[in-house]
């Protein structure tokens, strides 16, 4: 590569780093003279790159959004997050591109890189594992995401068409109060004007979005994330289970996760003192995996409801004692 072709592509690494560039610091970066650097500069611009020039005693050149993006220039270890970032997000489900796009766009980023480097990053991908089943496709929609989140920046009205958990579809109005990442999922959580309530959407069951005229101001109270948890724990099953736990409801979230239980004090309830108790709200449609769960927190507890619950309970600590014991279960 030429020399000048080489600082006309190291001025263009310098600008993308963002903010504004005096032309005498860009002339001691590239070891010219300040009139090379504005010929450079110019060079950039006949290439459709959109550099601006900034007026004033602290004037110089930036980047400006252009019509298209200009050459990236990276770093060894910026491809490498580059590159990490959409295998990571494409494992997760996170990665908010439909179809091929994520792999598309790490074919590009692999095609431009030096021959080296494309070698040793490829090093990493090809003995990188993952200790997570790979997630299932539920990224959203880019014409979905980016309405959302433009009504959610703006607080303005959501009109999206949506289709339920049991099939069912239809139009719905929403004040959208924030966009929340959870297990693999995008929720959008905000008011359901069609029915006066609060309510928490997947973004991959949105067939439509598009932004409606006028404002909204979200309420104040719990913030998003908290709000996508305890719908998600709070949601219709087959079995709703109440049981007390002995700690305060600061040590019992940290052993349950949010979106699995609701977590509340119930300070003198259930027992015979030693400590405070907390309610513990859960919603199950199998009941076969709460006593292992109950019996993990290593705490007392006491089971309200229901009452398959403590038979199944029963079961496992009769299973558990056989087992200290060395006895065999019985055959059927």
């Amino acid at each position: 590569m030429s020399r000048p072709v080489s600082r006309v592509l190291t001025l263009l690494e310098l600008l993308q780093a963002g903010g504004v560039r005096t032309v005498a610091e860009l002339a001691e970066r590239l070891g010219v003279a300040e009139r090379t650097v504005r010929r450079y500069v110019d060079h950039l611009v006949d290439l459709d790159v959109p550099v601006e020039s900034v007026r004033g005693r602290y004037g110089g050149y930036r980047l400006a959004p252009g019509h298209r993006m200009p050459p990236l220039m990276l770093s060894d270890d910026e491809a490498l997050a580059v590159l990490l970032g959409l295998v990571a997000g494409r494992r997760t489900g996170i990665t908010a591109a439909a179809g091929t796009a994520g792999e598309t766009a790490a074919a590009k980023v692999r095609r431009v890189l030096p021959e080296r480097l494309r070698h040793r990053l490829d090093a990493v991908l090809d003995s990188l594992t993952f200790t997570a089943a790979p997630a299932g496709s539920a990224a959203p929609e880019a014409a979905v995401l980016l309405p959302v989140a433009d009504a959610v920046r703006h607080h303005r009205p959501l009109a999206i068409r949506y289709t339920g958990g049991r099939g069912g579809s239809g139009e719905r109005t929403v004040y959208p109060y924030g966009l929340v990442a959870h297990a693999g999922r995008w929720y959008v959580t905000g008011r359901d004007l069609s029915v006066g309530a609060d309510r928490t959407f997947r973004l991959d069951r949105i067939d439509g979005a598009r932004v409606l005229p006028g404002t909204f101001e979200p309420p104040p109270g719990p913030g998003p994330a908290e709000r996508v948890l305890t719908a998600l724990a709070t949601a219709p099953y087959r079995h709703e289970v109440t049981v007390r736990v002995r700690g305060t409801a600061e040590e019992i979230r940290a052993l349950l996760p949010g979106s699995v239980a609701v977590v509340a004090d119930a300070d003198g309830e259930g027992g015979d003192g030693g400590g405070g108790w907390c309610r513990v709200e859960i919603r199950a449609e199998r009941l076969d995996w709460l006593p292992g769960l109950l019996a993990s927190l290593d705490r007392p507890f006491v089971v309200e409801r229901p009452d398959e619950l403590r038979g199944l309970v029963a079961d496992l600590a009769g299973r558990l004692m056989d087992a200290a014991r060395g006895t065999p279960p019985p055959r059927d």
